[in-house]
Protein backbone atom coordinates (compact mmCIF):
# COMPACT_ATOMS: atom_id res chain seq x y z
CA UNK A 1 0.00 0.00 0.00
CA UNK A 2 1.52 3.64 -1.20
CA UNK A 3 0.65 6.07 1.82
CA UNK A 4 0.20 9.33 0.84
CA UNK A 5 0.33 12.64 2.58
CA UNK A 6 -1.27 15.97 0.32
CA UNK A 7 -0.45 19.39 0.84
CA UNK A 8 -2.73 22.19 -0.87
CA UNK A 9 -4.18 25.68 0.86
CA UNK A 10 -7.40 24.70 -0.88
CA UNK A 11 -9.41 22.45 0.59
CA UNK A 12 -11.45 21.62 -2.43
CA UNK A 13 -8.39 20.50 -4.18
CA UNK A 14 -7.18 18.21 -1.37
CA UNK A 15 -10.77 16.46 -1.32
CA UNK A 16 -10.86 16.06 -5.20
CA UNK A 17 -7.43 14.46 -4.86
CA UNK A 18 -8.37 12.20 -2.13
CA UNK A 19 -11.23 10.86 -3.74
CA UNK A 20 -9.44 10.11 -6.42
CA UNK A 21 -6.80 8.13 -4.26
CA UNK A 22 -9.87 6.14 -2.74
CA UNK A 23 -10.77 4.92 -5.85
CA UNK A 24 -7.43 3.09 -6.34
CA UNK A 25 -6.46 -0.21 -4.58
CA UNK A 26 -3.06 0.26 -3.86
CA UNK A 27 -3.15 3.88 -2.21
CA UNK A 28 -4.43 4.97 0.75
CA UNK A 29 -4.14 9.19 2.09
CA UNK A 30 -2.72 8.94 5.65
CA UNK A 31 -2.59 12.67 6.08
CA UNK A 32 -3.82 16.06 4.71
CA UNK A 33 -1.87 20.02 5.42
CA UNK A 34 -3.24 23.40 4.17
CA UNK A 35 0.33 25.16 4.60
CA UNK A 36 3.55 24.83 4.21
CA UNK A 37 5.00 24.26 7.82
CA UNK A 38 1.86 21.73 8.44
CA UNK A 39 3.37 19.80 5.49
CA UNK A 40 6.93 19.70 7.20
CA UNK A 41 5.55 18.66 10.83
CA UNK A 42 3.21 15.77 9.04
CA UNK A 43 5.57 14.14 6.75
CA UNK A 44 7.96 13.60 9.87
CA UNK A 45 5.43 12.19 11.82
CA UNK A 46 3.40 10.25 9.27
CA UNK A 47 6.18 9.02 7.22
CA UNK A 48 4.25 8.57 4.49
CA UNK A 49 5.94 7.27 1.06
CA UNK A 50 4.96 10.23 -1.21
CA UNK A 51 3.91 13.82 -0.25
CA UNK A 52 2.10 16.00 -2.84
CA UNK A 53 2.96 19.46 -2.24
CA UNK A 54 1.51 22.56 -4.19
CA UNK A 55 4.00 25.11 -5.10
CA UNK A 56 2.26 28.08 -3.15
CA UNK A 57 1.31 27.47 0.16
CA UNK A 58 1.15 30.25 3.74
CA UNK A 59 3.74 30.39 5.58
CA UNK A 60 6.29 28.03 3.92
CA UNK A 61 6.16 27.56 0.10
CA UNK A 62 6.17 24.11 -1.18
CA UNK A 63 9.70 24.15 -2.51
CA UNK A 64 10.94 25.42 1.07
CA UNK A 65 8.59 22.76 2.31
CA UNK A 66 10.19 20.42 0.03
CA UNK A 67 14.08 21.24 0.98
CA UNK A 68 13.05 21.27 4.84
CA UNK A 69 11.14 17.53 3.74
CA UNK A 70 14.22 16.27 2.31
CA UNK A 71 17.04 17.55 3.79
CA UNK A 72 15.61 15.85 7.70
CA UNK A 73 18.02 13.33 9.24
CA UNK A 74 16.36 9.38 8.21
CA UNK A 75 13.55 11.10 5.54
CA UNK A 76 12.41 8.24 3.69
CA UNK A 77 9.94 10.53 2.06
CA UNK A 78 9.05 11.14 -2.09
CA UNK A 79 7.93 14.43 -2.67
CA UNK A 80 5.82 15.63 -5.82
CA UNK A 81 5.87 19.20 -6.28
CA UNK A 82 2.91 20.44 -8.05
CA UNK A 83 1.93 23.71 -9.42
CA UNK A 84 -0.06 25.59 -12.21
CA UNK A 85 2.98 27.63 -13.17
CA UNK A 86 5.13 25.68 -15.61
CA UNK A 87 8.45 27.74 -14.26
CA UNK A 88 11.81 27.37 -15.19
CA UNK A 89 12.74 28.33 -11.54
CA UNK A 90 10.47 26.49 -9.72
CA UNK A 91 11.72 23.20 -11.76
CA UNK A 92 15.30 24.01 -11.24
CA UNK A 93 14.49 24.76 -7.24
CA UNK A 94 12.53 21.45 -6.89
CA UNK A 95 15.21 19.03 -8.77
CA UNK A 96 17.85 20.54 -6.91
CA UNK A 97 16.38 19.89 -3.61
CA UNK A 98 15.67 16.33 -4.41
CA UNK A 99 12.26 16.47 -5.17
CA UNK A 100 11.28 13.36 -7.52
CA UNK A 101 8.74 14.80 -9.89
CA UNK A 102 7.20 18.84 -10.99
CA UNK A 103 4.33 18.33 -12.35
CA UNK A 104 1.21 20.97 -13.35
CA UNK A 105 -2.34 20.78 -11.51
CA UNK A 106 -3.61 20.23 -15.48
CA UNK A 107 -2.17 16.36 -15.91
CA UNK A 108 -4.81 14.28 -15.86
CA UNK A 109 -6.16 12.40 -12.70
CA UNK A 110 -4.81 9.15 -14.42
CA UNK A 111 -1.54 10.54 -14.92
CA UNK A 112 -1.23 11.84 -11.73
CA UNK A 113 -1.93 8.89 -10.12
CA UNK A 114 0.73 7.31 -12.33
CA UNK A 115 3.19 9.44 -11.56
CA UNK A 116 2.92 8.91 -7.58
CA UNK A 117 3.37 5.10 -8.18
CA UNK A 118 6.54 6.17 -9.93
CA UNK A 119 7.83 7.89 -7.01
CA UNK A 120 7.25 5.62 -4.39
CA UNK A 121 9.23 2.82 -6.81
CA UNK A 122 11.90 5.40 -6.12
CA UNK A 123 12.29 6.20 -9.89
CA UNK A 124 12.08 9.91 -11.43
CA UNK A 125 8.84 11.52 -12.89
CA UNK A 126 10.81 13.05 -16.18
CA UNK A 127 10.36 11.42 -19.23
CA UNK A 128 14.30 10.51 -20.31
CA UNK A 129 13.46 12.16 -23.47
CA UNK A 130 13.40 15.37 -22.01
CA UNK A 131 15.78 14.70 -19.14
CA UNK A 132 18.78 16.06 -21.12
CA UNK A 133 17.20 19.05 -22.63
CA UNK A 134 15.62 20.19 -19.14
CA UNK A 135 18.95 20.04 -17.34
CA UNK A 136 20.98 21.79 -20.40
CA UNK A 137 19.11 24.52 -20.11
CA UNK A 138 20.41 24.75 -16.25
CA UNK A 139 23.63 23.87 -16.65
CA UNK A 140 24.54 27.63 -16.60
CA UNK A 141 23.22 27.57 -13.75
CA UNK A 142 24.60 24.73 -11.88
CA UNK A 143 27.36 25.62 -9.35
CA UNK A 144 30.28 23.80 -11.08
CA UNK A 145 32.27 21.57 -8.12
CA UNK A 146 35.91 22.61 -7.84
CA UNK A 147 37.25 18.94 -8.00
CA UNK A 148 36.26 15.71 -8.88
CA UNK A 149 34.53 14.46 -5.49
CA UNK A 150 36.31 11.72 -4.01
CA UNK A 151 32.34 9.18 -4.17
CA UNK A 152 33.35 8.91 -7.87
CA UNK A 153 36.14 6.29 -7.30
CA UNK A 154 33.67 4.07 -6.32
CA UNK A 155 32.20 3.74 -9.60
CA UNK A 156 33.40 0.70 -11.77
CA UNK A 157 34.31 1.21 -15.32
CA UNK A 158 31.11 0.25 -16.71
CA UNK A 159 29.18 2.36 -13.48
CA UNK A 160 30.82 5.06 -15.00
CA UNK A 161 29.66 4.29 -18.71
CA UNK A 162 26.54 4.26 -17.57
CA UNK A 163 26.18 7.40 -15.77
CA UNK A 164 27.67 9.17 -19.27
CA UNK A 165 24.55 7.46 -20.87
CA UNK A 166 22.17 8.63 -18.36
CA UNK A 167 23.53 12.05 -18.57
CA UNK A 168 23.01 11.96 -22.58
CA UNK A 169 19.35 10.76 -21.61
CA UNK A 170 19.43 7.60 -22.58
CA UNK A 171 16.44 5.27 -21.51
CA UNK A 172 16.93 1.47 -20.28
CA UNK A 173 16.63 0.06 -23.28
CA UNK A 174 19.26 2.19 -25.00
CA UNK A 175 21.73 1.75 -22.85
CA UNK A 176 21.38 -1.78 -23.38
CA UNK A 177 21.69 -1.79 -26.78
CA UNK A 178 24.58 0.85 -26.88
CA UNK A 179 26.21 -2.03 -23.94
CA UNK A 180 25.40 -5.22 -25.41
CA UNK A 181 23.57 -6.14 -21.94
CA UNK A 182 20.28 -7.12 -20.79
CA UNK A 183 17.93 -4.33 -19.56
CA UNK A 184 17.99 -6.35 -16.02
CA UNK A 185 21.66 -5.77 -15.95
CA UNK A 186 21.54 -1.54 -17.01
CA UNK A 187 18.92 -1.86 -13.85
CA UNK A 188 20.91 -3.46 -11.60
CA UNK A 189 23.79 -0.89 -12.53
CA UNK A 190 22.08 2.41 -12.31
CA UNK A 191 20.82 1.28 -9.29
CA UNK A 192 24.45 0.78 -7.91
CA UNK A 193 25.74 4.17 -9.28
CA UNK A 194 22.16 6.30 -7.43
CA UNK A 195 23.60 4.20 -4.06
CA UNK A 196 27.47 4.74 -4.88
CA UNK A 197 26.47 8.73 -5.60
CA UNK A 198 24.26 8.95 -3.01
CA UNK A 199 21.57 10.13 -5.27
CA UNK A 200 17.52 9.67 -5.21
CA UNK A 201 17.11 8.93 -8.89
CA UNK A 202 18.05 8.91 -12.50
CA UNK A 203 16.90 12.97 -13.19
CA UNK A 204 19.73 14.19 -10.52
CA UNK A 205 22.20 11.69 -11.84
CA UNK A 206 22.26 13.84 -15.19
CA UNK A 207 22.12 16.79 -12.94
CA UNK A 208 25.36 15.41 -10.85
CA UNK A 209 27.05 14.85 -14.52
CA UNK A 210 26.59 18.41 -15.69
CA UNK A 211 27.94 19.73 -12.28
CA UNK A 212 30.64 17.27 -12.29
CA UNK A 213 31.64 18.75 -16.14
CA UNK A 214 31.56 14.48 -16.74
CA UNK A 215 29.58 14.89 -20.14
CA UNK A 216 31.93 15.76 -22.57
CA UNK A 217 31.40 19.12 -24.70
CA UNK A 218 29.24 20.44 -21.84
CA UNK A 219 30.87 23.11 -19.31
CA UNK A 220 28.49 24.71 -16.82
CA UNK A 221 29.60 27.94 -16.00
Amino acid sequence: MIRVLLADDHAMFRSGMRALLDTQPDFTCVGEASDGREAVAETARLRPDVAVLDVRMPRLDGLAATEAILSAPGNDTRVIVLTTYDADEYVYRALRAGASGFLLKSLAPEELVAAMRVAARGDALIDPSVTRRLVAKFASVLEPAAAEPPELARLTSREREVLLLLANACSNAEIARQLHVGEETVKTHVSRVLSKLGLPDRVHAVVYAYRHKLVPGERPA
